[in-house]
Formats: C-alpha cells, structure tokens, sequence
C-alpha cells in the first residue's frame, strides 16, 4: 500500500472518531410524517422487555449495558432522547447517523425497532 494510502486511512479514521460525538443535528433531517409517528408498543410490558433484549444485543455495545453511554457515543438517558418524538428516534435506528457513528438498523424489522424505541422510552419517562 502506497505511504498516500496510509495516509489517507488514517485521516478517515481520525475523522470518523472526531465526529462521533452527538451533536443532536440528525433531528433537523426527520421528515414531519415521520416525526408525527407514535410507537405501537408505547406502554406495552412484553414490547419493553424485547425492546430491552434487542438493546442489548444491536446497541449495547455503543451505548452501554443500561444506555449510560460509552465513551464518545452518548447516553440515551438524555434530555434529547426524552423530548424526541418516538417517530424521531424510529427514524433514527432506520436511518442512522453514519458520520456521527450511528449505524443503519434498516435491517432490523420495523417491529424490533419500535421495540428498542418502547425500551429505551422506558428509561426516560
């Protein structure tokens, strides 16, 4: 590999670290339907408890065992999570933040995601 190669990885890896603090701006690209959308699941015991188990198992290891956050990547014990409507944060496990480090869960089944969104509203009520 050529020394410019080299280089050039490693700005990207500098850079994608630099960006992975949250900075709240993906809120500005949800869509209004999207925004207006309300969690099936809110409310529902056994969905909080899925929810949790896919927490664990897809997000965990950013955001913590208890979502108190990690590192860089943020808590979902926040201010932020708790005023975001649930349509936001749905759009936000779809869709991601890749530059801020979020992945796409677009893969998840929407079913799972509106579970982890249940679960992580349970976590600021």
């Amino acid at each position: 590999m050529k020394l410019s190669g080299l280089i050039l990885i490693t700005l990207l890896s500098v850079s994608a670290v630099s960006f992975a603090k949250a900075n709240g701006k993906w809120l500005e690209k949800v869509p209004n339907a999207d925004k207006l959308r309300t969690d099936p699941y809110a409310g529902q015991p056994e969905a909080v408890a899925a929810g949790r188990n896919l927490f664990v198992s897809n997000c965990s290891h950013c955001h913590g065992q208890n979502a108190e956050g990690k590192g860089s990547r943020p808590a979902l014990r926040s201010e932020r999570i708790r005023t975001a409507t649930d349509g936001e944060l749905a759009w936000l496990l779809k869709n991601g933040n890749v530059f801020q480090g979020m992945p796409r869960w677009s893969g998840l089944p929407e079913q799972e995601r509106w579970q982890i969104v249940a679960y992580i509203r349970s976590l600021n009520p």
